[in-house]
């Protein structure tokens, strides 16, 4: 298929399949890191499976991305929960009544988001725990060995700069999730996330699935734009979500609070948008 699209900084002219399970965007300009002597430069991804040697990269992307999620959560989110917001503001007051103190009273606002930012790490760093316990702690075991999941990397001038892997969701027959998804920061606007993530839907049109589901906690618009020019469509979000299984103090509760959106994508209509740009 052949197709332009813009992405911050970067046009991406063509996307193709070439041989050897590779995506490749060819002709991506921006102008990140070095410069050529127009003052852009000529990128070219390629997303190929996942290979041993690759982990290092793929451990330290992901929990770059990670990481990114706690003042995400933490700042950014709060505009998003304006039943967070009342609360806090009802603490305010309450401090105010009962202490009469001006300064007691300022430092309420702080404290809340010092607690918010100590909570949203607890939370970010419990759940990169539990990663390199199961999947992330085992890319191959997990993604490499069966026919209906893999992880694949992309790579930029030899250097592996995104990751994002498949796997068949389980309770839901006929859909596959995206997931682990995450891009170095400074390769960002330059089509890697696109290209991980139609490496992806490629990887269900092959296998004949009818969905492709992804969830996301994410607060950037930059990363819901994505998801949404690569055809997904928000399908619901749950408020006040938690990661199943795990058990959370009152003060969690209290400080952590997240809004889960889940997307989908019908291969049916995505087959049939994809046809038409022929």
């Amino acid at each position: 298929m052949i197709s332009r699209q813009s992405f911050g900084n970067c046009s991406c002219v063509a996307i193709c399949q070439t041989p050897g399970e590779h995506w490749c965007v060819m002709g991506a300009t921006t102008k990140y890191h070095q410069k050529g002597t127009n003052g852009s430069r000529t990128d070219r991804v390629v997303v190929r499976n996942f290979e041993s040697a690759d982990y290092p990269d793929v451990e330290r992307i992901f929990i770059d991305g990670l990481m990114e999620m706690v003042p995400d959560t933490a700042f950014r989110g709060l505009k998003h929960h304006p039943e967070s917001l009342l609360l806090y503001a009802a603490m305010t007051i309450v401090c105010f009544i009962a202490t009469k103190s001006f300064l007691l009273t300022c430092l309420v606002p702080l404290a809340v988001l010092c607690a918010r930012y100590y909570y949203s790490r607890r939370v970010v760093l419990g759940y990169l725990e539990r990663a390199k316990l199961t999947d992330m702690g085992d890319i191959e075991g997990h993604y490499m060995t069966t026919p209906d999941s893999c992880l694949w990397v992309a790579v930029l001038e030899g250097s592996v700069v995104g990751v994002v892997a498949a796997r068949a969701l389980r309770g839901e027959a006929g859909s596959v999730e995206l997931h682990r998804m995450s891009v170095d920061r400074p390769c960002r606007h330059c089509g890697v996330g696109f290209a991980l993530g139609r490496k992806v839907l490629q990887f269900a049109a092959d296998r004949g699935y009818l969905s492709v589901v992804l969830g996301t906690t994410a607060y950037s618009p930059a990363a819901h734009r994505l998801y949404q020019t690569l055809g997904f469509r928000c399908v619901g979000v749950t408020k006040g979500y938690a990661t199943p299984g795990v058990s959370r103090s009152v003060l969690e509760q209290l400080f952590y609070r997240v809004s889960h959106h889940h997307y989908r994508m019908d291969m049916i209509v995505h087959k049939t948008n994809t046809h038409s740009q022929h």
